[in-house]
């Protein structure tokens, strides 16, 4: 046995540096004697939880074990349906508050014990990036694989698409009742039902900025910068990856391209006076229903996108 090894009681050869590292590791590890469950929301939030340390500590209380402090969906939830774990609970205070709450117990030799579970995500809203990144992006959504989803299901129709129980009455019916509407936003655009918020799976852009090609041309002539910029543009999605190209390559490149081509629209939009606002009617919203969307070219497809 060479002078850097050793052999712990299992009989396998281990670095000294590193056996010493996990006895050091080891040692440090904090069991708590009596824990105090903290529950945060609107009505309590750091800073009671902090004036709340001094006597918890002459309780006797050695470890504060407190609800999810990320940022929910609601902020008026139970703090379970997390949509962004970057970022405290706004309604519960922020990272100074946190900080003192921390130093606190600290202070008085009291440990904190963070409630982390993998199913307290929630998805209601648009708050959940990763949510609406798969909503757009499906399968080649780098988030995709964070939520247990069956992209192959029994059901054809469903391949590689999220089924949303979101509608009051058959898709058709929905549609028909104009319920669906099409708003344009710094340069993507989402379907909105109420207050659901879903993307527009951006391959399918061009179905929504073909349609009044012939009409522009007319109007702002074939040598228009505008009109070119809004071809080149149509141009630009053709070649995106789909969406259910699953290659490293591919991915990085959908990815990329699909935030450049909203950059273009948006900045295309806001400098067009007259050209891209026909795109909407001048409306910031179009209301969808099925024979108007026939007679502009857009089929009801546009309105699934990468869901049903």
């Amino acid at each position: 046995m060479g002078k850097n090894e050793m052999r712990e009681s299992t009989g396998v050869r281990v670095d000294p540096g590193i056996a010493a590292a996990a006895r050091e590791t080891l040692s440090q590890l904090r069991i708590p004697s009596a824990t105090y469950r903290v529950q945060f929301n609107q009505a309590f939030n750091f800073r009671d939880a902090e004036s709340l340390v001094p006597y918890l500590c002459d309780l006797g209380i050695s470890d504060c074990y407190a609800s999810p402090l990320f940022k929910p969906c609601s902020p008026d939830s139970h703090g379970y349906d997390i949509c962004d774990h970057n970022q405290f609970n706004p309604a519960i205070g922020n990272e100074e508050a946190f900080a003192a709450f921390s130093a606190a117990l600290r202070s008085r030799g009291m440990g904190l014990i963070l409630d982390l579970v993998p199913n307290h995500m929630g998805i209601s809203g648009a708050g959940n990036a990763w949510w609406m990144d798969v909503l757009e992006n499906g399968p080649s959504s780098p988030f995709s694989c964070y939520f247990d989803i069956d992209w192959h299901p029994v059901k054809p129709e469903l391949e590689n698409k999220v089924l949303l129980p979101i509608l009051e009455d058959q898709y058709g019916k929905v549609l028909e009742g104009g319920k669906f509407q099409l708003k344009i936003e710094n340069g993507a655009f989402f379907i909105y039902y109420y207050e659901n918020k879903l993307p527009v799976a951006p391959r399918t852009y061009s179905i929504l900025l073909s349609y009044p090609l012939n009409a522009l041309a007319k109007t702002l002539g074939k040598e228009n910068e505008q009109l070119r910029e809004l071809q080149s543009i149509l141009t630009a999605i053709s070649y995106l990856p789909p969406r259910t190209e699953l290659s490293s390559e591919k991915l990085e490149e959908r990815q990329r391209e699909k935030e450049i081509i909203k950059r273009r629209l948006a900045a295309l939009y806001q400098n067009s006076s007259d050209g891209l606002q026909r795109v909407r009617g001048g409306s910031p919203q179009l209301r969808f229903a099925r024979p108007n969307a026939q007679r502009a070219g857009l089929p009801a497809s546009l309105l699934a996108g990468g869901f049903r």
